[in-house]
């Protein structure tokens, strides 16, 4: 275990340690089927994938013949436009074993450096046409979404708005699994329902995620432009004048905490220029500054301090930039 002042810019040494990843490449097998019994066949090999993957469609074991979901995955396969735009993530994923295995890896190594009981998960890739998640991520098992993730490169693009599209690039995919494994880490109190908790909570994903990918840029961890978070970053003063002086830190409602913490292409609360989900950053710099007032305590004794109020009390965290 380090503390954060043993944390240089490339992270610990973690090069001595095993974290082997096998990438199942599952795109290549639904495409070869020439039937729709041929995905019927796939989906009983792989019956993850109806149980956790396709949850936004109907069960093929609701359906009375069990082939609704085969059905209109065959429909997909057999579009010469999502076989065209499939090859086009295979050029861009290739070769596959790279560097998408070795992000990983690396990920995965600096997990098991902090947390040495850490079992990798397996790992599987999918193409659909949109029509699974973009990811699932639980403790024995990752599926990625890889038609979600090519970019600005891609023919076609998740229908998600413009501002969220920023999160869906190829190297997006290993911040954004290390965030929902940060989960299993993350403890907080679940009755403080405070803003400030919700904000807090953020911030030690997002350091999480840091410390276990310390190469990626702050603005792909958070899903920021470099724009916005430059000037996020220098008016962060006024920032956190206007959630104390609005009393915001302590609010409960619902519907008032997600104009700071939910998905919004802008906080026009505050201004117009404002990113959605300001409050995430916010919390995130109260962690980042609790770490540099306390770099005794090591990033898992952090994750375990479910008390968001004894981590802003003790970041001294008011607004300031670094070395202010």
């Amino acid at each position: 275990m380090v503390g954060c002042n043993q944390l240089t810019e490339k992270g610990p040494d973690v090069s001595h340690i095993q974290a082997n990843v096998s990438i199942q490449d599952l795109e290549d097998e639904l495409f070869a089927s020439q039937s729709v019994q041929d995905v019927e066949n796939f989906l009983a090999k792989y019956p993850f994938l109806t149980k956790v993957y396709f949850t936004e469609v109907p069960s093929s074991e609701a359906s009375p013949d069990k082939s609704s979901l085969a059905a209109q995955l065959y429909e997909n396969i057999r579009n010469n436009a999502l076989r065209g735009f499939k090859q086009q993530i295979d050029s861009i994923f290739t070769p596959k074993a790279q560097p998408l295995q070795e992000q990983l890896e690396s990920a995965f190594r600096h997990v098991k450096y902090y947390y040495p009981d850490f079992t990798v998960p397996k790992v599987a890739t999918i193409v659909t046409g949109f029509t699974g998640n973009d990811l699932y991520v639980s403790d024995s098992l990752i599926i990625i979404g890889l038609d979600y993730f090519g970019g600005e490169r891609a023919l076609y693009r998740p229908q998600v708005y413009n501002y969220q599209l920023r999160r869906y690039q190829p190297e997006s995919i290993v911040p954004s699994i290390l965030f929902f494994l940060a989960d299993r880490y993350n403890q907080i109190a679940p009755d403080d329902r405070t803003l400030l908790a919700d904000m807090v909570g953020y911030g030690k994903s997002f350091e999480f995620v840091k410390h276990m990918a310390p190469q990626a840029p702050d603005s792909l961890i958070i899903g920021f432009s470099e724009e916005n978070l430059t000037r996020t970053y220098n008016s962060q003063t006024e920032l956190w004048a206007f959630f104390v002086e609005n009393k915001l830190l302590y609010e409960t409602s619902d519907l008032k905490k997600q104009k700071y913490v939910g998905e919004r292409p802008l906080t026009p609360e505050i201004g117009p220029e404002v990113p959605g989900g300001i409050g995430r950053w916010i919390g995130w710099r109260i962690v980042s500054q609790y770490r540099s007032k306390n770099p005794d305590i090591t990033l898992p004794e952090l994750m375990k301090i479910a008390d968001a109020r004894k981590i802003l009390q003790d970041s001294g965290y008011k607004g300031q930039i670094d070395d202010e």
